[in-house]
């Protein structure tokens, strides 16, 4: 296969976002990785109580670690942002609150703004195999089962993303136990491919807020005695449990060139299999299944295996699974490799744990930044090589420390493997992005450009405004950025909100000095433009900036958190608590409101009034007719209402 038809078939990645143990961006991760960070840490309290339930023995009831992978805050979110209110963001699923502003993060590292994606064909496709937030409701009893749980399934998962951004192709929920998110990854390849979707959001999400699987998993001494994956080392006894988001953001390559894309990594093929009856059970690995996925996604691919570089393995530290996995490994990938080069083998679930069903994403995000960065972290936890595997004939190496990428005079090839107790193995195989032509040189560019910032707050406005300063100023990852590239991409490439700065400036540090309050180039031509985008209008970008600049990233946006959990009270210290009307409107108005605004405009639908009604009852002790509360119109209707409520209630 020539590479201009593996160009046709490849999909890049042109964004992504992630939420790990220990990393909140794919940055934070990438440190990690490179200082050899172990991230799992001990059980937190709020997920269950491991001092109960902790044995290092494998008997019914009991869990063997202490420890896992877990992502920090996960009970906080942007409900504003979102259109939810208090009492919607509590009762639905942390899964789907973070799935939310993970894919926002990875859509603003695309560079797609979700309001010009809104009606695409564009698709969503979530490798999930939890629901743990939907089994504790349902566990308080009879009367905590409510409608609202009809929010919590599994499939809205991918759902709710299709939804907020109104994106119409396939939107899907994949689970194949923990090779989930690389099999949503394939099927995102797959509809690309066929033309089915323009743009395509694959993702893994994993949290675990119960200790049932746990308990199953020590049963089955699958389960890591001391919380730490110890891939392709002696003493490897299992797996250390970890929670994950992850989002990448995929488009054929050849459209994200033509639309002037930033591009990440290439995905240039990918295969998926069943083991079949090639084992003597359903749930016990097979070495044949791992050989035809290899032999397949490179066949895909285009790509001889002996020119890959590094695998991103499955590597969960399972006593039985890596032995085998490295065998095939080495039978098709070392298959004339030369003797001096051999395969490099690593696995993210050392540093962090194997997050299940979003493992898979976890690794392909570290390959992408191997790939970047022209590095491979060490692996951690490998002390005595297992004596499972043929080390001395297999031509294979787990790094033991931070190391160079092989040079072989093209772009580098990196594998990621994935299998799951479904006997369902996946391998996505990625190659080196082509280097972006470096902007011609010229002059000193000394233009004055505008610098369009918006939120959707005042508070977070002001976050976002401290932190281009920041990006722009020495030191900040856009002062190395073309001047006119950074406002081009925050102009074209970024949503505007309602909330919005506008300033103008030559230079990086004119800007900075703008956005903190220092003057201005008040004057300037460009000013009219800033003080029409400050209006709400939203200017012309390409007539402002003539030719199309060059995407750059940019920061993030600034969530505005606040804790939502089942038994908390979540007030925002406006309003009295003990006034019913304004009890019912902080938990349940997803937006501003006085007195004339209709019930229906600021959230409170039909789901909302069958819930404010239970609540009502037990807060005042007494019956509440359903009737009665559905012919209210309007806030000042509800106020009154409740007043006489709270009357007859004394």
């Amino acid at each position: 296969m020539n590479r201009s038809d593996v160009d046709a078939r490849s999909v890049a990645v042109i964004g992504m976002a992630c939420r790990l143990p220990g990393a909140a961006t794919p940055g934070e991760l990438w440190a990690l990785l490179r200082d050899g960070v172990d991230a799992t840490s001990e059980t937190p309290p709020e997920r269950y109580d491991v001092d109960a339930l902790h044995s290092p023995g494998a008997g019914p009831g009991r869990i063997a670690a202490r420890r896992g992978g877990y992502v920090d805050r996960v009970a906080e979110f942007d409900a504003e942002f979102f259109g939810m209110s208090a009492t919607e963001a509590t009762e639905l699923d942390p899964q789907q609150r973070l799935l939310l502003m993970t894919a926002w993060d990875a859509l603003e590292d695309a560079g797609q703004r979700p309001d010009r994606l809104a009606g695409s064909r564009s698709a969503v496709f979530v490798g999930n195999a939890r629901a743990d937030h939907l089994e504790l409701a349902l566990r308080r009893g009879p009367e905590s089962v409510t409608a609202a749980q009809l929010n919590n399934f599994r499939s809205l998962l991918s759902a709710r993303l299709s939804h907020f951004f109104d994106l119409r192709g396939p939107s899907v929920v994949v689970d194949t136990a923990c090779s989930s998110s690389l099999v949503a990854v394939h099927q995102a390849v797959r509809s690309l491919r066929a033309g089915e979707s323009p743009l395509a959001l694959a993702a893994g999400v994993n949290l675990a807020l119960r200790p049932d699987e746990g308990l199953v998993l020590t049963h089955a001494g699958a389960m890591a005695g001391d919380g730490r994956s110890k891939f392709g080392d002696a003493g490897a006894d299992g797996y250390s449990p970890s929670d994950a988001v992850a989002v990448v953001v995929l488009k054929r390559l050849t459209d994200a060139l033509a639309d002037g894309d930033r591009v990440r990594a290439v995905i240039r093929g990918s295969a998926i299999g069943n083991d079949g009856r090639t084992s003597d059970s359903v749930l016990n690995p097979s070495l044949q299944g791992q050989l035809d996925v290899l032999r397949w996604a490179y066949e895909d691919a285009g790509v001889d295996p002996a020119d890959v570089d590094y695998v991103e393995a499955h590597g969960s530290g399972s006593p039985a699974l890596d032995p085998l996995e490295l065998r095939a490994l080495g039978e098709v990938l070392g298959a004339g490799r030369p003797a001096h080069r051999p395969l490099l083998v690593g696995s993210v679930k050392t540093n962090v744990g194997h997050a299940e069903a979003a493992g898979g994403m976890a690794g392909l995000v570290k390959a992408v930044l191997c790939l970047e960065h022209g590095q491979i972290p060490a692996s951690l936890n490998l002390d005595t090589p297992h004596p499972g595997v043929d080390w001395d004939s297999l031509p294979l190496e787990v790094p033991a420390k931070l190391r160079d990428l092989p040079d072989p005079g093209r772009p580098a090839v990196v594998g990621v493997g994935g299998q799951g107790s479904s006997a369902l193995n996946a391998h996505v195989v990625l190659g080196q992005a082509d280097a972006p032509a470096a902007p011609p040189a010229g002059e000193a560019d000394t233009t004055p450009y505008v610098l369009a910032v918006s939120a959707h707050s005042p508070a977070a406005l002001e976050a976002l405004a401290s932190a281009y300063a920041a990006y722009l100023r020495p030191g900040g990852e856009g002062a190395s950025y073309a001047l006119r590239d950074i406002c081009y991409s925050a102009a074209t490439r970024r949503q505007h909100h309602a909330h919005r700065i506008a300033v103008v400036g030559r230079t990086h540090e004119e800007l900075a000095d703008a956005l903190t309050g220092a003057p201005g180039l008040g004057g300037r031509p460009l000013s009219a433009v800033a003080d029409r985008y400050r209006a709400g209008e939203e200017p012309d970008w390409e007539a402002v900036f003539g030719t199309p600049g060059r995407y750059v990233p940019l920061p993030a946006y600034p969530w505005q958190l606040r804790r939502y959990w089942p038994g908390e009270e979540h007030g925002d210290g406006h309003g009295d608590a003990g006034d019913l009307a304004s009890w019912v409107l902080r938990e349940h108005a997803r937006t501003g409101f006085d007195d004339g605004s209709s019930l229906t405009d600021i959230g409170i639908d039909s789901l909302a009034k069958l819930r404010i009604v239970v609540e009502l009852a037990k807060r005042c002790r007494q019956e509440v007719d359903p009737e009665e509360f559905g012919r209210l119109r309007t806030v000042g209707e509800l106020r009154q209402w409740t007043r006489a409520l709270e009357a007859a209630a004394r």
